[in-house]
Order: C-alpha cells, then structure tokens, then sequence
C-alpha cells in the first residue's frame, strides 16, 4: 500500500494517507511532502548575516550544542484544499492530505540569532534554502526564500530543527536543518536551511509577495479545519465516524458533525490536544440506518473562527479550508 499520494515526482509533492493515520503522529514516510524545487546538496552550515554585529556561520554541531527543545507542530501546506475550487486555481491540485504532524527538535530561533547582536533598525528575519530553481509564471534561478516579522521570529515557538520525531530530518522534509514556525502555513517553515539574514526593510522576494498572498494580503495563521478519515465510501452499522481538527488561532474548541448534507448537526468528543500547535482526534458514535450519506465536520478555534462550509475562492487557491463533504453507502 502506498503510504502517500504523489501529485508530482520532480519537484517531489505528495500528501499524506489520512486514513491511515493513527494517532496524533504522523511517521516521517507518512508525512506530506511540499517542494517547490528539487532536493538539493544538503548545506554543512548556516550562515548569519545583514543587519547584525557579528555575521557568523553555525555548523550542525553548534546548533546541537544550544538548548535543546522539541514541540509537536501540525503543518499544513497553504494550498490545502485547492483541488475543490471552481474555477480551478493554478497550483499542486491539493485535496485534503497536505496536512501532518510531527514532532520536531532543535535549538530556539531566538538563542540562534541572539550571538549575532540584531541591529536595532532590524525588522525582518529572512530565511534562505538551499533549494533553488525556476517557479512557473516566475524569475530564475532563485532559492525558496521567506521572511518573518522579527516579533514571530523572535518568538519562543519558533524553531530551527535538526530532528523529526526523534531520529534525524529525511532529505524530503529538509535535512538537516529546517525551520518550524508553528500555527502558521509550511511555506513559512523553510526546509534545508542555508542561510538567515536580518533585514532593515521588508523582504519583497517572489515567494514573499507574488506568491503566499491572497489579494494584498500575506498568507500566515492557519484556517481552522476538520476532516473525516473514516468512515469512507462505505461502512457497517452501527460505526464511529472519526478524524482530526486544528487551527492557527487557538485551541479548537469544538468539531460538529452533520451526517445528511449540513441540515443538522451533532457535536463530536474532542481527544487530548498534543500541544497548543498540534490537532486533536476527535470522534462520533454513529447507528445509521442501510443508506447512503453525506457526511461533514466543522471546526470552531478557540477564537470563534467557524470553519465555512463554502469554499474560499481567490486566484491563487491559498487557504481554502471549507468543509467537505464525505459520501458513504451504509450496508
């Protein structure tokens, strides 16, 4: 059995196989892939640079020698979703899967930049892969680069990782070194780290502002989200109908359930909550009479945000979270 979905082999895209996921962790050969370029020589080092006192290169081995921490952080691709638009949006053709959880370990973002001395005019933190190539519709070569605001770069969450669920990072997910910036879309979370650069003025790189916008917007906190893993197409009487939830925004707060199309709805028990970046499993018993049904589940955060059940359309397909619905035949 095919433990991913691939969408495109060069660069590598695949989404994870919901249906097998099992419990809050997702094994690194489950967990989605999202590439823009191909995989590159992994980098031996990171470099410092811009606006600090001391520009400076960290090897792999000081990275390990810094504070040790580990959080487990739900990363979801900001096209999550996108296959479902009509009209059709450019872009991998997403359905539900690019979505997975891990646990990851490194040393604080903040403890990496401090020894450098940011300048006081800094405003921005870029981060530079090793990846680099031609995006379509886009200027080449470039690497996959993204900035941060220096207030959510400085924030404890903020991570630069050299483990996955406890072994080291695969090449597809960004070895050895990535970023993991929790409760916002992946693209923030730059794999095969090369080089971080403080910045005086915003960044305005193709992946900053052509690229992870709606309008004039910039792409950041995740959507709340539910989906069912199972049932799916078909099940015996009487089932549990199952999946998982999460948001940028918060805790969530509740998952209801709707097994005729979104008429009605029941409220689904909520599982341990793994950490305040990661989703929860949650569930609904179900005793259905022979017939089919259209099952859907909503999320609500803990900020009030209701996950729509229209979808999001915008020229991009970015952040289309809306409910969609699952047919099942009841035997």
């Amino acid at each position: 059995m095919d433990e991913r979905v691939i969408l495109s082999r060069e660069p590598l895209n695949a989404e994870a196989r919901l249906d097998l996921q099992i419990g809050p962790i997702t094994p690194a050969p489950r967990h989605y892939i999202r590439s823009h370029f191909a995989v590159p020589d992994p980098p031996r080092a990171i470099s410092i640079a811009g606006a600090v006192a001391a520009p400076r290169s960290l090897s792999i081995a000081d990275l390990r020698a810094l504070p040790r921490r580990s959080a487990v952080v739900t990363l979801e691709c900001a096209g999550n979703g996108r296959a479902f638009l009509d009209p059709p949006a450019p872009g991998e053709q997403w359905r539900l899967g690019a979505v997975s959880t891990a646990e990851w370990t490194g040393a604080a973002l903040r403890s990496v930049l401090e020894p450098a001395g940011l300048s006081a005019a800094t405003v921005e933190i870029l981060f530079r892969g090793a990846d680099a190539g031609t995006p379509p519709d886009g200027p080449a070569p470039i690497s996959f680069e993204r900035s941060l605001p220096l207030s959510r770069a400085l924030a404890d969450d903020v991570l630069v990782a050299y483990a996955m669920n406890g072994g080291e990072i695969p090449p597809e997910h960004g070895a050895p070194v990535r970023l993991i910036v929790p409760d916002w879309y992946g693209m923030a979370s730059v794999k095969w780290l090369a080089e971080i650069v403080a910045l005086e003025r915003p960044f305005s790189g193709f992946y900053q502002t052509d690229r992870y916008v709606v309008g004039d917007d910039p792409v950041r906190s995740v959507k709340p989200r539910a989906v069912i893993v199972s049932p799916q197409a078909a099940v015996r009487r009487p089932a549990i109908v199952r999946g998982f939830a999460w948001s940028g925004q918060g805790p969530i707060a509740r998952v209801d359930v709707s097994v005729d199309g979104g008429r009605t709805w029941r409220g689904a028990t909520l599982g341990p909550q793994p950490s305040a970046a990661a989703w929860c499993e949650w569930q609904m018993g179900w005793a259905p009479s022979a017939g089919t049904y259209d099952l859907i589940a909503r999320a609500t955060d803990a900020s009030g945000e209701q996950q729509p059940l229209a979808n999001r359309a915008n020229p991009l397909g970015y952040m289309n979270n809306a409910a969609q619905p699952v047919r099942v035949d009841v035997r």
